[in-house]
C-alpha cells in the first residue's frame, strides 16, 4: 500500500491507554494522562528523541479508561475544540470556523513599561497573566519557566508563580518538551485560583481535565491559550549547540528569540550561554535545521492537529505575521479574547493607555498564520488520507487527497519525512559522537525541501522544468 492510496476504513475504538497513544504517535507529552492517574509509579520522563513520553507500570500504560480516553487531547473518543468551545462560550457574538468563537479580536502591542521588552512578541501574555495577578483574580500562574539543566528536567519547566516579579522571569517564547503533570498535581493539593498558559493541545487537555475532577474546575479559572506551529523535541537546542560550536555538556541557559529593535522580529537569533558566562549566538537562516516550516524535529502528533490558535483558551495570543507588524522589531501581538470578563480586563486596558491594541477581523488573524492554516487545514487531510499503522486520530478534518495540487502535496510529504527523520539521525549522531551525521543529512534535506518549496538551486530548476503544478512555501 502506498501514501497515494485511500486510508482504510477502521472502527473506532471503545476506549484507548497511553501506551495505545505513544506507539500510534499521537502523544505529544503534555502529562495530563499522569496527573489523572491513580498510580505512583506512573510518571514523565525523557524518551530517545528528546520527547517527554509517560511511563509506568502496565497498570498505568496499558489500561484503557474511560477517564483517559475523555481527557487526553489526541485521543479520538475526546471531545473536540468545537465541542468545548461550544459550552465554554456559547454567548461570544462571533465566530469562524478557522479561529472558533470569540468575543474580540485585536493587533498591538502592551504600552505599559517593560512587558513588551521583556517578552518575544508584544508583552501580551505576561501582561493578561500579571494583570489576572493584580486585579486579584488568582492566586497563581501556571506558567514556562527556564531551569537550570542540573536540575534533570531540561532547560525549562511548568512552574507557577505567585507574584509579578516570578511571573515575569518567566516571560519569551519557549521551544522545548514540557508537561504539566507536577504543576497539576500542586493545583490539586493546594486550594486557590489558577491561571495556566499552554499551547492548543495543552489548553485542551487542561479543559477536558477540568470537565473530570471538581476540584481542577474550581481552582483552574483561567487558560491563556499560545497560537502553536508545532512542538519540537529537546534535540533541537542540541543541534543548534553543535552548529554554533557550544559545548552541549557547558550550555546553562537558552535564549530562541533574542529581540533586536533594529532587525524585523521574523529574524530569529538564538542564543547559548555557557558555564563561563560565554555565549554563542546565530540567526536561525544560518543553522541546517533553521527553517521552521521544514519541520525538524516537530513532534509526531503535530501532524495530526487541527488547531492553530487555542480555540478552548478564554485568550489566545500570536506574533502578527503580516506587513508592517512582521518588520518591527519590537514585537507585535495579535490576540483572540473569548472570555467576556478576560475581554473587560482588556477593553479596560486600552482605555487607560496600558494597552495599543487595535480591533481586527478573522480574516486577519487567518491571514497572520496562513501557513499554519495550510498545514494544519490541506496538509492535515491530505495526511488524514494515507494509511497509518495503530490508532488513527478524528479530527475535525475530514481525509482528502482530491484537489491538492502536486507541488503541495510534495512540500506535506517532504515535511512529514523531514521531522520523523531528523528525529532518527540526530539519535544516530548523539550515539555515535558524530554530529556531522545529522548536519549533513540536514543540510541535504533542507536544500531538497527549500527547492520544492521555494523553486531554490538544481532541485528548484528541476520542479520548474518539470512543472510541477501548485505554489511554494
Amino acid at each position: 500500500m502506498s501514501l497515494l492510496d485511500p486510508a482504510p476504513k477502521r472502527a473506532e475504538p471503545k476506549l484507548v491507554s497511553p501506551d495505545a497513544i505513544v506507539r500510534a504517535g499521537l502523544c505529544i507529552g503534555c502529562g495530563s494522562c499522569v496527573a489523572q492517574a491513580n498510580n505512583g509509579a506512573a510518571a514523565m520522563d525523557w524518551d530517545a528523541y528528546g520527547q517527554k513520553k509517560p511511563i509506568g507500570p502496565a497498570s498505568f500504560m496499558g489500561e484503557a479508561t474511560e477517564a483517559f480516553s475523555r481527557t487526553c487531547p489526541f485521543s479520538p473518543l475526546a471531545r473536540n475544540e468545537d465541542q468545548l468551545a461550544l459550552e465554554r462560550f456559547a454567548e461570544a457574538p462571533l465566530s469562524d470556523p478557522r479561529i472558533g468563537r470569540y468575543e474580540a479580536a485585536y493587533v498591538g502591542a502592551v504600552a505599559e513599561p517593560d512587558f513588551r521588552a521583556e517578552g518575544s512578541s508584544g508583552g501580551m501574555v505576561s501582561w493578561v497573566a500579571a494583570e489576572l495577578l493584580r486585579q486579584g483574580l488568582v492566586e497563581g500562574v501556571a506558567h514556562v519557566a527556564p531551569e537550570l539543566p542540573e536540575t534533570g528536567n531540561g532547560f525549562f519547566r511548568y512552574r507557577i508563580s505567585r507574584d509579578l516579579d516570578e511571573l515575569r522571569g518567566g516571560a519569551k517564547s519557549r521551544y522545548y518538551p514540557v508537561d504539566m503533570a507536577g504543576v497539576i498535581a500542586q493545583i490539586r493539593a493546594v486550594p486557590g485560583r489558577y491561571a495556566v498558559v499552554g499551547i492548543p493541545c495543552f489548553i485542551k487537555a487542561v479543559n477536558l481535565l477540568r470537565e473530570e475532577d471538581p476540584v481542577l474546575k474550581e481552582r483552574i479559572v483561567f487558560v491563556l491559550g499560545l497560537f502553536c506551529g508545532h512542538m519540537k523535541s529537546a534535540r533541537m537546542i542540541e543541534s543548534f549547540a553543535w552548529q554554533m560550536g557550544a559545548e552541549w555538556s557547558e550550555v546553562q541557559k537558552v535564549e530562541y528569540r533574542l529581540k533586536n529593535p533594529d532587525r524585523p522580529a521574523n529574524w530569529y537569533t538564538a542564543q547559548l550561554t555557557q558555564r563561563d558566562g560565554s555565549a554563542r549566538t546565530q540567526d536561525w537562516w544560518h543553522l541546517v535545521d533553521g527553517d521552521w516550516g521544514s519541520g525538524f524535529f516537530m513532534n509526531s502528533a503535530c501532524n495530526y492537529c487541527d488547531d492553530v490558535v487555542a480555540e478552548t483558551a478564554d485568550i489566545a495570543f500570536g506574533d502578527a505575521w503580516v506587513e508592517p507588524y512582521s518588520s518591527d522589531g519590537r514585537g507585535t501581538n495579535v490576540v483572540i479574547v473569548r472570555s467576556p470578563l478576560v475581554h473587560g480586563l482588556v477593553k479596560n486596558a486600552i482605555g487607560e493607555g496600558r494597552l495599543d491594541l487595535q480591533p481586527v477581523d478573522h480574516e486577519f488573524v487567518v491571514q497572520t498564520q496562513a501557513a499554519g492554516f495550510r498545514q494544519r487545514r490541506e496538509g492535515l487531510a491530505y495526511r488524514l488520507s494515507w494509511p497509518k499503522p495503530g490508532l488513527r486520530p478524528k479530527k475535525r478534518v475530514a481525509p482528502n487527497q482530491h484537489g491538492i495540487a502536486p507541488r503541495r502535496k510534495l512540500i506535506y510529504m517532504m515535511r512529514f519525512g523531514i521531522s520523523a527523520w531528523s528525529h532518527r539521525m540526530a539519535w544516530l549522531a548523539k550515539q555515535t559522537g558524530q554530529p556531522r551525521l545529522y548536519v549533513g543529512w540536514s543540510r541535504a534535506a533542507l536544500a531538497v525541501y527549500h527547492g520544492v518549496a521555494y523553486g531554490r538551486g538544481r532541485i528548484g530548476k528541476l520542479v520548474d522544468k518539470l512543472k510541477i503544478k501548485g505554489e511554494g512555501g
